[in-house]
């Protein structure tokens, strides 16, 4: 079942309302009472993604969190035989499940806006239909209606709001991340998964200055951090170095500005690697940028797109930064851009 699966993924595509129609009706008939069916759709395209396989690991790592939170969420583990689509893949998802935590698989949201400030690169507001329990620095799972079955991770570039509103910074890199940024539209559906920490976390009750470092939209975690600051100060200085090849790459500069006018705390330094009117101290990558600002003591957080990353614990051990004092995104969030 499982290869005939994947072998029809494009038709099941096609005919996804039909094809979900189905799949809810059988699963009911077998175990009546799990599965509603308005979850029946955003399921059977997550698990026939699963059968279809294809995806890099950050995809698969999100589209296995989903499943395992919908899996314990409707207490269907004891029912594996009746959800056929799935059966190579029940192992995975099996392993999932048992590590997934309580609360819903995925969260229904709408975009209510969509910016586009800088070429292949979009700023979408979305308001998920309950709140999203997500920390600052966290990473959620994100599918869109023109990929279905496809869930990519995106980080929120703000601190819970009181509106509930999730703003996610997206360049077009992949299927997913084309479709969110040239195609998505407000008003348009999209579903938010479980939030999963990817050790970017602040401690609320550490009083340490933070040195953070963004490249690309890997801005938006770390700037959800100075919001969770800004929330309660406790001291703390916060120096946040944003890297891009020019000045007009600092596609959040309007926000960033208004974050660094409202509070003293805060110093916001461009990293313009390839700008060729860049001040003295803004010439060069966001991390050598960075060193020249670091102070002992200060907590060092970094994100941005994986040739930022790579070899940057090395330099940071090697220009005095304890190991206890870096802080890297660990997959999946590496992946996320995809």
């Amino acid at each position: 079942m499982t290869a005939a699966l994947a072998a029809s993924w494009s038709t099941l595509l096609r005919y996804a309302r039909a094809a979900a129609d189905d799949f809810w009706c059988a699963v009911e008939e077998r175990c009546p009472g799990r599965l509603p069916a308005k979850e029946a759709a955003v399921f059977l395209a997550a698990l026939g993604r699963l059968a279809a396989g294809g995806d890099d690991p950050a995809g698969r790592a999100a589209l296995l969190a989903v499943l395992g939170h919908a899996y314990r969420r409707h207490r269907l583990l004891p029912h594996q035989a009746a959800v056929e689509a799935a059966r190579r893949a029940s192992a995975a998802v099996t392993r999932a499940a048992e590590r997934a935590g309580g609360g819903p698989a995925w969260w229904p949201a709408q975009v209510i806006g969509h910016d586009r400030p800088a070429e292949g690169v979009a700023i979408l507001t979305v308001r998920p239909w309950r709140r999203l329990p997500f920390r600052p620095g966290q990473a959620v799972p994100v599918c869109t209606e023109r990929w279905p079955g496809r869930w990519r991770w995106y980080s929120p570039a703000n601190a819970p709001r009181p509106d509930g509103t999730v703003e996610l910074h997206v360049r077009a890199v992949a299927a997913v991340s084309r479709a969110l940024v040239h195609e998505v539209r407000p008003g348009d559906p999209i579903w938010l998964g479980p939030p999963r920490d990817v050790g970017l976390g602040v401690d609320p009750a550490s009083r340490a200055d933070l040195l953070l470092v963004a490249g690309g939209t890997g801005l938006a975690p770390l700037r959800s951090l100075v919001e969770q600051v800004a929330a309660a100060p406790a001291g703390r200085q916060v120096t946040l170095v944003v890297g891009a090849r020019a000045f007009v790459d600092l596609y959040d500069s309007v926000s960033l500005d208004k974050l660094q006018r409202a509070h003293d705390w805060l110093t916001l330094v461009p990293a313009l690697s390839h700008d060729p009117l860049a001040g003295a101290g803004e010439r060069g990558d966001a991390l050598t940028v960075a060193l020249d600002h670091y102070r002992p003591g200060q907590e060092v957080y970094l994100c941005g797109p994986p040739p930022m990353l790579a070899g940057s614990r090395l330099r940071l051990l090697a220009a005095g930064v304890p190991a206890e004092h870096i802080n890297l995104p660990f997959c999946p969030l590496t992946g996320a851009e995809a």
